[in-house]
């Protein structure tokens, strides 16, 4: 992929500078025409730039030990609505592409409306969808729309943006991605409609969504919906060793001396005697003062997420606890973000084939996201071999779906943004410890964020009809959202 640095204050300034200062000053209410190129690059990196240490803390990933983080102890409350400042962009680059009739742009535009909206609803539940975003026609208190209507949309809008995709409709520019590659757009529409599909596997009885004949139809059909074939396929943004382009947490003191691995990670790669592990940790201080060698499982620990701060502090005293591999901190470029991975396509797969949703083969499925996870993590394929045997690896159909669910936990690390969070909470699979005295909800994992104090200030009853109508409790972390309600 061509490497293409870029600056977006400089971009969006750029546009405002080619304005002619005196026609503003005539029409200050007249929207800047732009490029939709030159809105898709902003897009892009807000979209997939998921390297987080904050899911990575609430997913039983890894510890902090310089405080008590909420999300860590399951204390948080409410969340933003940050995605909306980013979807005005995305409305706007559609807006410039209808314009210009860049019809390709207008399929990204569905694409990127798609992936920020499922972002919300799978934070809140019902969120503002058919009249958000529409203050230029003076709807600034926008009605709640149900999580199951923003689904049946999202799903209707990834299909047309596949289908309007053509490599006849002009060059796609800005894109930092794929650089321009329709191919691979598509690949990447089609394989998040299926990460959506399969977040609504609690609705395989909603004749409405009719979500198996929808995810059969995007595997029994690739060449009208391809999906994500290699590593190569990655939506994943790169980072350079440039200013404002490295690795989020390059130089960064706090990874680098304030979080340690979860114990909990820890073990599910120790008791599989996962290479991984090498990647994604360094050996706990009393294991290197110990002089044991770095490829040795036994040289790796951690703390536990659920414990006390001080329980916490005791332990890392005495010497316990891997660190974060040091490439976290000091390597600019580190790993690129990955935003969506072949791995998860493939377990993806080999979870519909388990849940009987497609005629595929969950094994086979299972044992190429495992090598597809692998590859991306530069273990050799010996290794990978040796690995499928090991008992703990090995595919078993009775325990199907705690073996992919987990596999893809494993996958996930310091990746995908919440997916992983979002994976366990419709799985189960892996246990996020919550028992310990260190949790303040209740021995519970929630289930979702409140709502933003904002809103009830300045759309408090439409938010309120929303939480009366899904939350008889309150706007509670521990909500129950549609999604996750069997049908």
């Amino acid at each position: 992929m061509k490497k293409i640095l870029f600056s977006i204050p400089l971009l969006l300034l750029l546009v405002s500078a080619c304005k002619d200062f005196e026609e503003l000053q005539l029409d200050p209410n007249r929207a800047v025409d732009a490029q939709p190129s030159l809105l898709l690059t902003g897009i892009e990196v807000a979209a997939f730039n998921q390297v987080s240490l904050s899911p990575t803390v609430a997913s039983r990933y890894a510890v902090f030990t310089d405080g008590t983080d909420p999300l860590q102890y399951y204390g948080w409350q409410r969340a933003g609505y940050e995605r909306y400042d980013q979807l005005r962009q995305v409305v706007k680059m559609e807006e410039e592409a209808r314009r210009l009739g860049q019809e390709n742009y207008i399929a990204l535009a569905q694409f990127f409306k798609a992936y920020f909206f499922v972002d919300l609803t799978q934070r809140f539940g019902d969120v503002p969808y058919w009249e958000a975003l529409q203050g230029n026609e003076d709807k600034f208190t926008p009605t709640y729309d149900r999580q199951e209507d923003i689904y049946a949309d999202v799903l209707t809008q990834l299909t047309e943006a596949n289908n309007l995709l053509s490599a006849d409709k002009g060059e796609i520019s800005g894109d930092v991605i794929y650089g321009g590659n329709i191919d691979r757009w598509k690949k990447l529409i089609n394989s998040f409609k299926l990460r959506v599909l399969m977040s609504l596997s609690a609705k395989e009885g909603n004749a409405r969504l009719n979500v198996k004949e929808q995810f059969r139809q995007i595997v029994e059909n690739p060449a009208q919906y391809p999906v994500f074939a290699s590593n190569e396929d990655n939506a994943a943004l790169p980072y350079y060793d440039r200013d404002g382009n490295r690795y989020p947490y390059f130089n960064n003191n706090s990874i680098k001396t304030a979080y340690y691995l979860d114990e909990s990670f820890v073990n599910l790669l120790k008791t599989r005697q996962d290479p991984r592990l090498f990647s994604f940790a360094d050996p706990e201080f009393r294991a290197v003062n110990a002089g044991m060698n770095a490829a040795d499982f036994n040289a790796y620990g951690g703390l536990a997420g659920d414990a006390s701060l001080a329980q916490n502090i005791v332990r890392l005293n005495a010497g316990e606890g891997s660190p974060f591999d040091k490439r976290f901190y000091n390597d600019p470029v580190n790993e690129p973000s990955l935003a969506l991975g072949y791995a998860e396509v493939e377990f993806t797969l080999a979870e519909a084939a388990q849940r009987g949703w497609t005629a595929g083969d969950a094994a086979v499925h299972y044992a190429n996201g495992i090598r597809a996870s692998m590859e991306y993590y530069g273990v050799a394929d010996g290794t990978t071999n040796v690995y499928l045997t090991r008992p703990e690896v090995g595919y078993n159909p009775a325990r199907g779906l705690e073996l992919i669910a987990t596999q893809k936990y494993l996958a996930f690390f310091m990746n995908s943004g919440w997916e992983p969070f979002y994976n366990q909470r419709r799985t189960g699979f892996p246990t996020f410890s919550a028992s310990g005295e260190g949790v303040v909800n209740q021995g519970q994992v929630p289930k979702r964020w409140m709502y933003p104090e904002a809103e009830l200030n300045l759309n408090k009853a439409n938010v309120q009809e929303a939480i009366n109508r899904q939350f008889p409790q309150g706007d509670d972390i521990n909500g129950v959202m549609w999604l996750l309600v069997q049908e």
